[in-house]
């Protein structure tokens, strides 16, 4: 760190603002505003609310509390809130500003694992350390709404949101969640009918008028028709918490599943153990149920557009078809087809292309593979499959989704394409995924990359089906052309005129005859004409150049071509781009020559006219995966009994304490086992102990053994803050009712990191609490901002490696790596432990003070852009507070020092600086609001300052150094704080100029500068600008033509 000794120096005046007087002025004034509960805000109902005032809910997001502790980049987005929030009160609102700790999770367990302290004795101490700092930082926290996600009363209600969910289901013809009492009341009522699929199936009362005259219709049950399995089973397939089975990575070694960034090439990252990929019955939230939700509230929502745009792409609404292909089966063994469902159904965003599928691929996960595994086909090659499938089932998605080279094996299945009757081969590879549509595609290799990689391997048919203009218009040709084009070289010159006039002009494929004629005689075609000579030579030669690429010898050879619908077969690329349908009819429907848009629609028509398929939204979002084989996590309010049906804990009986455990190690095992199963007699007991009310008191019932991710506490969190000591309810209706209201938090600052997983899950969670009447709001977060990083300095290598900055030595101004001796380049990179790079805000703090750290963050630049850290520039922020200081104190006495009178200017400008400041902090432009306070300051110290606008300067700088306001505040003789003191004013006058500086140009170079009234027009301006001594000498005896005026900026006069 660079010597900045005269902040500390003890030889300055005795009054003068150092960092040893911030220091202590910093820590006198936090406990008086602790003492005091000075940012300490009531709620509706409790002594001191004051209802006539507005509310503002500021938020930052919670840190986990590691052991590190903070480092300058987390105040970041607290100072900023903070700020916001400090200017809201004082201009009269109530504002809620809390703060707490997202404290479960796995760093806290892998110490308990290293060092066998219990997470909880961990993760108190860091919240500690954590709640030290940020104390030390003055910002204006209601810490009386402090909690930790681990707390058991802020837990309790964790689970009490799951029972919720769990025990609710999505009506999408109502677009609501609504309570599983009322879907069973509706399927007791005998509007609810379940179809042969276990789907619901809604009856209205012409249905149930229609049905009592002519019986029940076809493929529909009634509720009492069920038995209690068959209605358990109903009910749980409706709930948007469910139990199902999901597919993990499992290293036996470690006793742990492990995400897909930890591991590579199926080996753990740590310890390059094997991995293998197991499936695991775990809980699951229905996100996707409210996919279209999620994706349409966006629209009403103050976030950046590049988070929505995040949360758009990762729900990936998609519009396309179901279709069904029929499976072509023997019947001569009737006892082995019984193993295969009838058809495979896919789904496809682009069902205009159905024309071109040549063949069919499952995932390996597929019911078909299974089905042929058990009862082969003739064909299937049966050990090379198994081989396979074994091999993709040990694959993450992320694993099979980047693999370039395409793999595979053919399953001795045939299916049937409906639109053209054609057999087609089923193959299974692994850039198919279960987890996406039904698990399987049909393959249309012309247009889609993947698939052409593959037909091209594995010598599968290419079919054509869609053409680009040019293309379409290069097919129409070909099979259109004449005796003489046929048969002699004619017929490269006519192609050539007729693709440039239909590409040029984008023609229609239903003009293609008379244009084509056109073409022949040379005639002007109505949809422009056939260019002149010169032009049509340029475009002739292009378009020929271009059929010579193609690399056909004859006519025959292209002909051949469109007739066998291979062109792109032959060029060796696929094309997924829109276009015209072409070779894509049968008996029944043609979409030959309609566009994109048109064919989809005529063939999702067909489908549903033959019942073969119909139109569907899908959507790339999957089910919220929502179990972890961890310990340190929110124990799940369930239990299962001997049968495997789960119940619910009564919420009476919440929380579910986590258990002690006395070895946090993972089991080596082959089969995922959670931690929590070590805890034997609290996993195995009764109904009663466990509070399932819904059972006999003595059912042996078992406990669930994974416990909730992190992403649970920090769900809900936001809405705990209204009412955290709250033991009857989550949240009361008058607290949500007032903070939360209509809109939810008014503003929300932290990382772009978090925009779609956090941000995502979070609104989930509020809707389904909204729509089931626990909340007014139907979104979380009304306005969303992120603040850029703060990165550091780090040290590059040739190899663009990272070098630590304690491993380098400068020699003359250069920097090398101290063990190799190498030059290395200073460059900026995120602050992290291991290139020792973390600078400690402690360490600024004890240095500058905290209001020159805050000032200096807010200062560094847009609050959105990464901005690299430099102690250095630092100075330049606490140099501004000493002459803020020097403002109003004497620095030998210490004793006050105003003006008799108020500056004209200085007065001027104070009503600008309060107005700007104003802007920016609603606009959280920080940056640009201390450069008009420090010009204001710059300004002052020239002519003085008069007490009136010492107070009013000083309350303009109260939320951004607040220790250093409060002080004055108080010298200037105010009793209350400064927090809870009126904004001040400014007049809409004092920001207009009355006169503008403009410039004065002879022939573009500037003689001399006027003072000019504001609104001053053209021709006074003129008058004023040939009248000027300097320009009046200087034009003296020469030709004027012109005087050129740019209205409060310049003149500029033209001489001869």
């Amino acid at each position: 760190m660079a010597d900045h000794a005269s902040n500390q120096t003890s030889d300055a005046p005795e009054h003068r603002y150092t960092a040893r007087l911030a220091g202590h002025l910093e820590r006198k004034w936090q406990g008086v505003w602790e003492e005091r509960g000075t940012y300490r805000v009531p709620n509706p109902g409790e002594p001191g609310f004051n209802a006539s005032r507005p509310k503002f809910y500021a938020l930052d997001m919670f840190p986990y509390p590691s052991g590190a502790g903070l480092h300058v980049g987390h105040p970041e987005g607290y100072t900023a809130t903070d700020i916001v929030s400090r200017y809201k009160r004082m201009q009269g609102f109530n504002v809620l500003h809390p703060m707490g700790f997202d404290a479960f999770g796995l760093p806290a367990e892998q110490h308990a694992i290293n060092t066998g302290e219990h997470p909880a004795s961990f993760t108190r101490k860091t919240i500690e350390t954590f709640r030290r700092q940020l104390k030390r930082f003055g910002f204006s926290y209601d810490w009386s709404r402090e909690f930790a996600t681990i707390d058991e009363d802020y837990y309790r209600w964790t689970q009490w949101i799951f029972v919720q969910i769990y025990n609710s289901w999505y009506d999408e013809e109502e677009s609501r969640c609504r309570p599983i009492a009322e879907l069973i009341q509706l399927m007791e009522g005998g509007t609810g009918r379940v179809s042969l699929e276990g789907e619901l199936v809604r009856i209205t009362r012409a249905e149930k008028a229609t049905e009592a005259l002519g019986g029940e219709p076809m493929g529909v049950r009634q509720w009492h028709e069920l038995t209690a399995t068959e209605q358990r089973t109903f009910i749980d397939n409706q709930r948007l918490a469910y139990v199902g089975e999901q597919t993990v990575n499992w290293c036996p070694a470690l006793g742990t599943v492990l995400a897909n960034e930890e591991v590579i090439d199926g080996r753990s990252e740590r310890g390059g153990h094997p991995v293998l990929r197991k499936p695991l019955k775990q809980w699951l939230f229905r996100i996707t149920a409210l996919a279209d939700r999620l994706l349409t509230g966006l629209n009403e929502l103050d976030w950046p557009e590049s988070t929505k745009t995040q949360q758009r792409e990762w729900i990936g609404r998609s519009e396309g078809a179901e279709v069904d292909f029929e499976l072509d089966l023997d019947l001569d063994n009737p006892d082995t087809d019984t193993e295969f469902t009838p058809a495979v159904r896919v789904f496809t965003t682009r069902p205009d292309t159905i024309f071109g599928a040549t063949y069919m691929v499952v995932a390996p996960e597929h019911d078909a593979v299974a089905a042929v595994l058990k009862a082969p086909r003739e064909g299937t090659p049966i050990a090379e499959l198994a081989a396979y499938v074994e091999a993709a089932r040990n694959r993450s998605d992320k694993d099979r989704m980047e693999n370039k080279d395409k793999t595979g094996c053919f399953t001795g299945l045939y299916a049937i394409n409906p639109a053209t009757s054609e057999r087609i081969p089923v193959w299974t590879s692994d850039y198919v995924l279960a987890t996406y549509g039904f698990g399987a595609i049909m393959a249309v290799p012309a247009h889609d990359k993947r698939d052409y990689e593959f037909a091209q391997k594995f010598d599968l048919p290419i079919r054509d089906v869609v053409y680009p203009r040019t293309i379409l218009a290069m097919s129409y040709f070909v099979l259109h052309a004449d005796e003489e084009e046929r048969t002699t070289d004619r017929w490269k010159h006519v192609l050539a005129d007729f693709l440039g006039l239909v590409t040029t002009s984008s023609l229609p494929p239903d003009v293609y005859p008379e244009v084509l004629e056109a073409v022949r005689t040379r005639r002007e075609h109505d949809a422009g004409p056939l260019y002149g000579e010169n032009a049509r030579g340029t475009i002739r030669r292009e378009y020929e150049s271009s059929l010579e690429d193609l690399g056909v010898a004859n006519f025959a050879e292209l002909q051949d071509i469109f007739r066998e619908a291979r062109y792109f077969a032959h060029t060796g690329v696929s094309y997924a781009g829109a276009g015209y349908a072409a070779n894509s009819a049968n008996d029944d429907v043609s979409l030959n020559n309609l566009d994109q848009d048109g064919a989809k629609a005529a063939i999702v028509k067909w489908f549903t006219d033959t019942g073969i398929g119909h139109k569907k939204v899908n959507f790339r979002l999957r089910d919220w995966l929502f179990s972890r084989q961890r310990y340190w996590g929110e124990p799940f309010p369930i239990v299962f009994d001997e049968a495997g049906n789960h119940y619910a804990v009564a919420e009476e009986h919440l929380p579910v304490l986590l258990p002690d455990l006395t070895d946090y190690h993972p089991e080596e095992s082959e089969d995922p086992q959670p931690l929590l199963g070590k805890a034997t007699d609290w996993v195995h007991t009764t109904a009663a102990a466990a509070g399932v009310d819904t059972l006999d008191p003595g059912t042996p019932v078992v406990r669930e053994t994974n416990t909730m991710p992190g992403w649970a506490g920090s769900c809900w969190y936001h809405i705990r803050y209204l009412d955290p000591k709250n033991d009857q309810a989550f949240v009361s209706e008058e607290a949500d009712s007032y903070w939360l209201g209509e809109g939810g938090v008014d503003l929300y600052i932290g990382g772009a990191e978090h925009a779609v997983l956090h941000l995502l899950y979070a609104r989930f969670w509020h809707m389904i609490l909204h729509d089931l009447g626990h909340l007014r709001s139907p979104e979380p977060y009304r306005r969303l901002f992120h603040q850029g990083m703060i990165t550091s300095h780090a040290f590059m290598r040739t190899d663009k490696s990272l070098v630590g900055v304690d491993c380098v030595e400068e020699k003359g101004g250069r920097f090398f790596e101290a063990r190799t001796g190498d030059e290395v380049m200073r460059t900026i990179a995120k602050m992290s432990k291991s290139l020792r790079n973390v600078i400690n805000p402690d360490d600024i703090i004890e240095e500058f003070g905290a209001d020159t750290f805050r000032l200096y963050e807010m200062y560094m630049g847009p609050l959105e852009a990464s901005k690299p850290w430099n102690t250095d520039d630092t100075v330049g922020l606490f140099r501004f507070l000493q002459r803020a200081w020097r403002l109003c104190v004497d620095e030998n006495t210490g004793s006050l020092v105003f003006a008799d009178t108020a500056d004209a200017g200085v007065e001027k400008q104070l009503h600008r600086t309060t107005a700007k400041v104003g802007e920016d902090v609603e606009r959280l432009a920080f940056n640009t609001a201390i450069a008009s306070m420090i010009e204001f300051v710059n300004a002052a110290l020239k002519t003085g300052v008069t007490r009136d606008q010492m107070d009013r300067f000083v309350r303009v700088l109260a939320p951004f150094a607040p220790h250093f306001a409060e002080e004055l505040w108080h010298k200037l003789g105010h009793e209350d704080c400064v927090a809870h003191a009126d904004w001040p004013g400014y007049e809409e006058s004092m920001l207009v100029d009355s006169e503008v500086e403009i410039a004065v140009q002879i022939l573009g170079k500037v003689k001399a500068r006027l003072s000019v009234p504001a609104g001053a027009s053209e021709d006074e301006l003129r008058e004023l600008a040939l009248k000027e001594d300097t320009i009046a000498e200087l034009i003296a005896g020469k030709d004027v033509r012109k005087v050129i005026v740019v209205p409060g900026r310049l003149v500029n006069i033209v001489t001869g």
